[in-house]
């Protein structure tokens, strides 16, 4: 059983490796992780470890931990790559997938099906999606299913109760100064609802009190430690924040109908058919080895979904909690597909489920030089190889379905997605091109001869985290004073290519304007629709009438 164990575990290990490090540093950094990034640097640049800051201006909206871990690699390998500054996410994932292999084994669940479920949840297209994205989400919720397997072993009456209260306790708190209580109400709320339901609370026994209230005391006070010390150094910031904050999740900022998130079981990829067919309990309940434990897991997934569709505030990283138990529930159908199955009705389900996804890697090269064949020139040699792969994966899956070799379906599909991460993630280069592409960085050989450069009105924390350095906001009172009550001879100033020509209108009976360059930070071109216009500035410099021939 251990060598099971142990084989299980490094084999979760390799995977993870490959599904979350291989080209980390391929896609380009988003706006939250932007502000993540930023914080982290000034951190270390600065020293804004507590008071914490985001282009020198107080930010508190997020808690600090996982931003902590992202300085701590900055700290020690600078801030210039961002697969070096995205690998602290990945560990936390994988130390999300690791407990989800352990918690499968305190189900009753056996190794095989734990090993199953851990695979299911880290080929699950938005929780690897979240893992190799360097932003809050994935932080308090892997925090909070290590937190909750040890919750698990204190409700079960488990040996070790102290000991699990604490380490309980511990990665409670680490959760809650990941991203506050969003773990809370949408991964233990509705875990203790379902276990009540399912397993019923045992607090007649006195031996469970004492380290409940260790658990509960241990995660507020060290939860809850950063917004207390905020709130004592700094509270006109934080109680700005924080209203914020709450008018956004309870009134219209991004509201959407209830139902938005029905269709959730489409975020888990290769397992949307599978994921959808174990959620309908009157097929399942004769099907599965642990009926007590599917109820369990089937119950979590949906009190999360109904939880999270209750909060007007909907975006769809806002799901990736209810996709945890979603895995677990997943994992019975897995669990019964690799059993054996004997009802053609079944088979011919099961066929069409994974044989969709053999067929994707079939046609995959067909697809890529039919349709995409102008794009793809400069990388054509990973076009070659991510065809050939792919076609082959496949094949497999195909020949593993006739052959009704479950076992073998199911690692071909963990292959197509390892495929797909090591060979078609490059291909992203070619999809993400703009040809006006230019880099705030760019600038810099303006702003060295001591010009402060400033944005007008409006800060990009992907523009501030391209330039690798502060970019204060002015508007034309800033600008006033920076050149008359500071007596500066110049500024630069990068504003809305829209704005320009007013702005230049506007300023040129006082000063003399000049745009010099530009900025554009889009990874798709002007036409492209997912082109945004805050990635792109004009640079500006702006002079004293008496100085319109310095630089």
């Amino acid at each position: 059983m251990k060598n099971n164990n142990t084989k299980h575990i490094i084999v979760l290990f390799c995977t993870s490796l490959i599904i979350l490090g291989v080209n980390l540093g391929v896609m380009p950094v988003n706006i939250m992780e932007a502000r993540n990034f930023i914080t982290a640097r000034e951190m270390v640049q600065d020293g804004h470890w507590f008071l914490t800051t985001l282009n020198g201006e107080p930010r508190y909206e997020k808690p600090p931990l996982p931003t902590w871990m992202t300085a701590f690699f900055g700290y020690l390998f600078g801030f210039h790559s961002v697969a070096i500054l995205r690998i602290s996410v990945v560990l936390v994932t994988m130390l999300l997938v690791f407990y989800i292999y352990k918690f499968s084994l305190k189900l009753g669940l056996t190794g095989q099906t734990g090993f199953q479920n851990g695979l299911i949840l880290l080929t699950s297209f938005y929780v690897y999606f979240a893992g190799r994205d360097n932003q809050w989400d994935i932080y308090c919720h892997s925090f909070m299913i290590v937190s909750i397997f040890y919750l698990w072993n204190l409700l079960r009456l488990k040996n070790g109760a102290i000991k699990n209260s604490i380490l309980g306790g511990i990665f409670l708190a680490f959760s809650m100064l990941s991203k506050g209580p969003v773990s809370l109400y949408a991964l233990i709320l509705p875990f203790l609802i379902s276990y009540g339901f399912i397993y019923k609370f045992n607090f007649k026994n006195k031996k469970i009190l004492k380290p409940l209230c260790i658990y509960i005391l241990i995660g507020l006070i060290g939860g809850l430690s950063w917004s207390a010390y905020v709130h004592w150094m700094d509270p006109e910031h934080l109680n700005s924040m924080a209203k914020k904050e709450t008018a956004r999740w309870i009134n219209d900022y991004n509201s959407k109908s209830f139902f938005y998130y029905w269709s959730f079981f489409t975020q888990s990829g290769v397992w949307t058919i599978s994921s959808l067919v174990a959620l309908f309990y009157p097929y399942m309940k004769n099907k599965v080895s642990n009926l007590k434990a599917y109820q369990f897991t089937l119950l979590w997934t949906l009190f999360s979904l109904l939880l999270l569709s209750f909060i007007p505030e909907k975006k769809v990283r806002y799901i990736l909690p209810t996709l945890i138990p979603l895995a677990l529930n997943t994992g019975f159908y897995i669990e019964f597909i690799l059993k054996g199955i004997k009802n053609k009705k079944d088979s011919v389900l099961i066929k069409i489920n994974f044989g969709l996804l053999g067929l994707v890697g079939i046609v995959y090269p067909l697809v890529i030089y039919l349709f995409f064949k102008e794009k793809i020139t400069r990388q054509s040699d990973w076009a070659l190889y991510s065809s050939l792969v792919l076609f082959i994966v496949g094949i497999s899956i195909m020949y593993f379905l006739i052959k009704k070799s479950w076992h073998r379906v199911f690692n071909s599909i963990i292959l197509l997605q390892c495929v797909v991460i090591i060979f078609v993630f490059p291909l992203a280069k070619s999809f993400l091109y703009n040809p006006n592409y230019k880099s705030v960085k760019d600038l810099h050989r303006f702003t060295a001869n001591k010009m402060t450069l400033y944005d007008y009105k409006y800060m990009s924390p992907e523009i501030v985290w391209d330039y690798e350095d502060k970019i204060p906001s002015i508007d034309k009172v800033g600008i006033r004073d920076q050149l008359v009550l500071k007596n500066k001879n110049y500024v630069g100033v990068l504003c809305f290519q829209k704005d320009t020509e007013n702005l230049i209108k506007e300023l040129s009976s006082i000063y003399n304007v000049k745009k010099v360059s530009y900025v554009d930070l889009n990874t798709v071109a002007p036409s492209g629709k997912s082109y945004k216009e805050r990635l792109a500035r004009d640079f500006l410099i702006i002079y004293k009438k008496s100085n319109s021939n310095q630089e």
